[in-house]
């Protein structure tokens, strides 16, 4: 089954809202990490049970509750209950393979993401569905397993590098979502090596593993484009939507974003186009060569038909032939053979056949 297409028979005929995890279990043990900081101030640390992270909800810095791995219905309950989350987003959050959308919840609103990487053993692109949820004070991020791209902005924190420790959660959301997008960058550049690698080997030697490597690309490319081109509207939403969680200072970096996934979009395009090139060159790399083939075959035929037609000549069982009690008749007949296919060789290269 295509990556893209997700099992979601499971949830057929039950209430909406009904929490029930849909995906791959990336992960044997839920890690849930809490940053909670402001200007002066800074506390990091992983708790043992998602209880633990209940009194930051009133917390007047800003906190980040990092939560890896989604497999666990109850603990995402509890979260939901507390920070009085609504139940169909609880089961958006479970139901990985969800579109890239961003919803307004008034109070808080929900983003949907697919964070990126490249696979360098199985040279294929990974994908993990990170959600949000954005309040005024807090982030909630679920992400399906611990390795992420995000290490950057937790040591921003830790450091106070820039202006996220100055800014508050919106910020600290844009933080987030502008390095997973800055990824795309990463893995399109991995993909863009293996296309510029592949276009001169589909002239060369265009053999069926290359075929198989090319429909893999465009593979990857319909995933891409599948995870990319509804995040323009995310962005957009985010810059240009109602709430007052985000705030005009952060519109501005938004705005950022939104050019960055322009030219995301663009390049995915592109890349796309190459691809379905590449298979038109394939087609052609193989009918050339085929022709080729029959070109150097059929000069050869044609080299030996009239040697053959000597052939069958003398090799007639008539009584009477005179050639036959010649001395040098079987010598003359080898060198008219050869004379003949000589002359039709230096004709075929003055033609430029061969």
């Amino acid at each position: 089954m295509p990556r893209y297409v997700k099992k979601r028979s499971k949830k057929i005929g039950l209430l909406p809202g009904a929490l029930v995890h849909i995906g791959v279990k990336k992960t044997d043990k839920v890690r849930i990490t809490v940053f909670d900081y402001d200007e002066l101030h800074f506390e990091e640390r992983e708790v043992a049970t998602v209880e633990e992270c209940f009194p930051y909800r009133d917390s007047d810095r800003v906190t980040w509750i990092d939560i890896d791995g989604i497999h666990q219905v109850e603990l995402i309950e509890k979260i939901g209950t507390h920070f009085n989350l609504h139940p169909l987003m609880l089961e958006d959050i479970l139901t990985t393979g969800q579109r890239p959308k961003v919803e307004n919840f008034g109070e808080y609103l929900y983003v949907v993401l697919e964070m990126l990487s490249y696979d360098e053993k199985g040279k294929g692109v990974k994908a993990e569905q990170v959600s949000m949820v954005i309040g005024s004070t807090f982030v909630i991020s679920f992400q399906e397993r611990e390795e992420d791209v995000l290490n950057p902005i937790r040591e921003r924190i830790r450091t106070a590098k820039g202006l996220i420790r100055k800014m508050n959660a919106d910020y600290l959301a844009y933080t987030l979502i502008d390095a997973i997008v800055d990824n795309y960058y990463i893995v399109l550049e991995k993909l863009g090596e293996e296309i510029e690698g592949l276009e001169g080997v589909v002239v060369d030697n265009p053999s069926p593993g290359v075929l198989r490597q090319i429909h893999r690309l465009k593979g990857e490319m319909i995933f891409l484009r599948r995870a990319v081109w509804p995040l323009r509207e995310v962005i957009n939403g985010l810059e240009r939507g109602e709430s007052t969680l985000i705030r005009e200072s952060t519109k501005v970096f938004l705005r950022d974003i939104y050019d960055h996934t322009i030219q995301i979009i663009d390049t995915v395009e592109i890349s796309r186009d190459i691809i379905a090139g590449m298979v038109d060159t394939y087609l052609s790399s193989v009918s050339n060569r085929m022709n080729e083939v029959m070109k150097v075959l059929t000069i050869i035929a044609t080299i030996f038909i009239p040697l053959t037609f000597i052939a069958g000549i003398y090799g007639m069982n008539f009584k009477y032939m005179p050639e036959l009690e010649w001395r040098w008749g079987y010598f003359l007949l080898l060198a008219v053979m050869a004379a003949a296919g000589t002359a039709m060789v230096v004709y075929f290269r003055r033609k430029k056949w061969l």
